[in-house]
């Protein structure tokens, strides 16, 4: 996007986007908002699936953008992956914190992190705490860590906030989780690192917001939006129907504008009146 067709209300800077797991589903549709919305320049994350995020490299509008690879659960794969995002963006304006594991294992091809209380042996509970936890939760914290540093260190331009953390949880971290319970638990912790966050990051102009999302409808949920638990599903929201990829992706993109500084520290429920808490 040139700057003649920059949005309406925008200096000419394009912010700095990094996008965690953005090969595809939300992180994907975040990362073409930033870049084909806003006008900015995006470091699309993923572990493993380089060839899917070279596809959404693809479609990103403008120049400027990367694609950056590493594993969550590695702390030297995050401070080498953050540091070649900064490199190419020159600097981090906005961290979207999106990647994180449900069910399958990506260290395993095919491998189910099973958490079920009665169904899982002990082993298969203790390795699927840790392999959640270490991704969903000690890695996102890693990302954030190294991020924020980077955004305390480096001046904006003028006019530019001094950072913007979007992070996204779950509705299940307050309904529950119930046949994976280590994903809902970790999200519920990234609810409270963001608020923690926003006030330690606060003085330093940076804004922290966490979005926690019901059922969104991706090509991991397909399968089980077309099978007769889908219309159960759709159900759970008056709307009688999921979100889909693109309303989550603009209600990111609306947090992390400069003027929803006011937000700091807010956990955006973002699931159709699919749960009042």
């Amino acid at each position: 996007m040139t700057d003649s067709t920059a949005p309406r209300g925008r200096s000419h800077h394009r912010r700095g986007v990094l996008v965690t797991g953005a090969s595809r589903g939300v992180g994907a549709e975040v990362a073409r908002t930033f870049a084909n919305v806003c006008g900015d320049r995006v470091a699309i994350h993923c572990r493993g699936s380089r060839d899917e995020a070279d596809a959404v490299l693809e479609t990103l509008d403008g120049g400027g953008h990367i694609v950056v690879q590493g594993d969550l659960a590695s702390p030297e794969d995050v401070r080498r992956f953050v540091a070649e995002a900064i490199e190419a963006l020159v600097r981090i304006d906005v961290l979207v914190n999106n990647a994180a594991l449900f069910a399958d294992d990506p260290g395993k091809e095919g491998r189910r992190l099973n958490c079920d209380v009665a169904g899982s042996s002990y082993d298969e509970w203790v390795s699927a705490w840790r392999r959640t936890t270490e991704v969903n939760l000690l890695g996102t914290a890693n990302v954030t860590y190294q991020v924020a540093r980077h955004m305390i260190e480096v001046e904006p331009p003028s006019g530019f906030s001094r950072g913007r953390i979007v992070t996204v949880g779950s509705r299940g971290a307050y309904r529950g989780e119930p046949e994976v319970p280590a994903y809902g638990a970790t999200k519920a912790a990234v609810h409270s690192m963001t608020q923690s966050l926003a006030v330690a990051l606060a003085p330093h102009g940076i804004g922290c917001v966490g979005i926690a999302p019901g059922f969104i409808a991706t090509d991991m949920t397909a399968e089980l939006l077309e099978s007769p638990a889908g219309q159960t599903i759709r159900a759970q929201s008056p709307f009688g129907r999921v979100a889909t990829p693109q309303e989550v992706a603009l209600a990111i993109m609306a947090l992390a504008e400069p003027q929803a500084e006011w937000a700091t520290g807010s956990i955006v429920d973002f699931n159709g009146a699919s749960y009042l808490h």
